[in-house]
């Protein structure tokens, strides 16, 4: 089952992120729909208290807290379209895939058990 392979890292940082971005009308989700898994996440994720990371180290100021959340998780994988924004997660053990390559591994992963 994908809910005991795959737990999402989050601050409320983050969680406010996903509100706002999932709150823009071209996505088309309603507020109970964006609540439900803002929900979900907080009951299933794993909330951390980052530890901050040289903000310089970054291209855009929004992907901090994304980058400080994998590396205090620390966490195995950091999924995102903006590959490299975060290739400094190396160094800190992270490996960095797109939404593609992440579902393709997570395939691979669920159909050895």
């Amino acid at each position: 089952m994908i809910s005991n392979t795959v737990q999402v890292a989050f601050d409320d940082r983050i969680l406010d992120e996903y509100i706002e971005v999932l709150s823009r009308p071209k996505f088309g989700f309603s507020g109970m729909q964006i609540k439900a898994l803002v929900d979900h996440i907080r009951l299933n994720g794993q909330h951390v208290v980052a530890a901050p990371l040289p903000p310089e180290s970054f291209p855009d100021p929004g992907d901090i807290p994304f980058a400080e959340v994998a590396v205090s998780a620390p966490v195995q994988v950091l999924v995102t379209g903006n590959l490299d924004h975060f290739e400094l997660l190396e160094r800190y053990g992270v490996s960095v895939l797109s939404p593609r390559e992440f579902i393709e591994s997570l395939g691979r992963l669920l159909s050895k058990d």
